[in-house]
């Protein structure tokens, strides 16, 4: 019998003993980093206990779960709140585990049934729909908030007024976006990996669609990790040591695919307002706080900062070697127009990936018998969204460049003979 053939043994392994290693390696994995994360950030004096329900309302919001705030001052006040933002490193750590735990078991296979696949997908599917509820049940909490030394801590006290910040989970919508998010992990993981087996009948698609997921995978991983080495650069020679490992552990991926659109000339609306902010550098922060909506690209910033040019380098030198990746990966038979067409396609694809992901919303207001409105000192607003169809036609321009000088570049690399030699092994 063939190595390759799938065995009783092979298939055996895929049992709910490692489903549940899987599950709960990448959930251990998104707790730690969301703990040092909020660590980071001082939300360990939080009154009342709150900081461990907040870790797992992280984590839910981390897989695309639903948290809901609400505010509580009694019948002589009015609060109000919402936010809407995905914490991407404990996303992108959460992932990272998650497909290699899936994909362990599968290693050292060319092929493997329809029916198999789905029975092990499905067993981590179940581990993690529970996982999931215990997460979404747990992540709520109240507690009451400090007015600090103010007119309207007084006329709190004189009323009897304790305002009150809460938040909880919308069950049903965490557990269907959160296995939705499985779903998208689980099948980026087995089109990523030139080693995980596929059915016979979806063999035909693996030459164009997993060279350049992974390419696309590369290119964010790489953005990524510069990041870290900017962000740790930053708290050495800047200080503000917390505030950046807070920001590399809770949102790095967010700030770094952000820097990515803008370097393909992407814009960006929003408004910074009130004491709150964003986790940015202080020239995003300055072009988002004005008193009406902001446009955000690089011209704007440039501004503030010219060295933001940089990132349209930046981006011209990973997308090329995206690009070459790609190539180098595909078949030798395929001609540089195909592949600068999927690399148009999946640049566009990634970009609407950073789109959806990307947008960032929150507010919150405060008043007491209608002092300190809603819109007022105590008033926050932040918000930002990008614009998606001229981002989906930049994505595809660069795309069709690169991907055709990483053609031309990938020639002296790339491998000779059928391509079906190319997935073996």
């Amino acid at each position: 019998m063939s190595p390759r053939t799938p065995s009783a043994p092979a298939v055996a392994r895929h049992g709910w003993v490692q489903a549940l290693v899987a599950v709960l390696a990448a959930l251990i994995a998104m707790g730690v980093v969301a703990a040092l994360g909020l660590w980071a950030a001082g939300a360990t004096d939080l009154p009342e206990g709150a900081f461990p329900r907040v870790v797992a309302a992280t984590v839910v919001t981390a897989v695309g779960g639903t948290v809901e705030l609400s505010g509580d001052a009694g019948a002589l006040a009015g609060a109000d709140a919402g936010l809407t933002v995905i914490p991407l490193s404990v996303t992108l750590v959460g992932a990272l585990v998650l497909a290699a735990g899936f994909l362990r078991p599968l290693r050292h296979r060319a092929v493997a049934g329809a029916p198999e696949l789905a029975g092990w997908a499905a067993r981590v599917a179940v581990i993690w729909l529970l996982a999931l509820l215990g997460l979404a049940l747990g992540a709520r909490h109240t507690f009451t908030l400090s007015l600090g030394k103010s007119a309207l801590s007084d006329i709190g006290d004189l009323f009897g007024v304790s305002p009150k910040v809460g938040f909880t989970t919308d069950v049903p919508l965490t557990v269907l976006f959160g296995l939705l998010w499985l779903a998208g992990v689980l099948v980026l993981a087995l089109l990523v990996s030139r080693g995980a087996p596929l059915p016979g009948r979806l063999l035909r698609f693996q030459e164009s669609v997993r060279p350049a997921a992974y390419a696309m995978v590369a290119l964010l991983l790489a953005y990524v990790a510069l990041g870290v080495v900017v962000g740790l650069v930053v708290a050495v020679t800047r200080g503000h040591r917390a505030e950046t490992l807070a920001v590399i552990l809770l949102g790095l991926p967010n700030l770094a695919w952000l820097a990515l659109t803008l370097g393909l000339g992407v814009t960006w609306n929003g408004r910074v307002q009130g004491p709150f902010g964003l986790p940015m550098p202080h020239v995003l922060d300055e072009v988002l706080r004005t008193k009406e909506v902001s446009t955000l690209n690089l011209g704007t910033l440039a501004d503030h900062d010219g060295r933001v040019w940089w990132l349209l380098v930046v981006d011209a030198v990973l997308l090329v070697a995206a690009a070459f990746v790609l190539a180098a990966r595909s078949p030798a038979r395929m001609r540089a127009w195909q592949h600068a067409l999927h690399m148009a396609v999946a640049l566009a694809l990634t970009v609407l990936m950073i789109c959806l992901v990307g947008r960032i919303s929150a507010h919150f207001g405060l008043s007491v018998l209608g002092i300190g409105d809603l819109g007022g000192g105590l008033a926050g607003n932040v918000f930002l969204r990008p614009e998606v169809w001229s981002a989906l036609g930049l994505a595809l321009l660069w795309g069709l460049v690169t991907g055709f000088l990483g053609a031309l570049l990938a020639r002296p690399v790339r491998r000779r003979g059928p391509a079906e030699k190319r997935w073996e092994g």
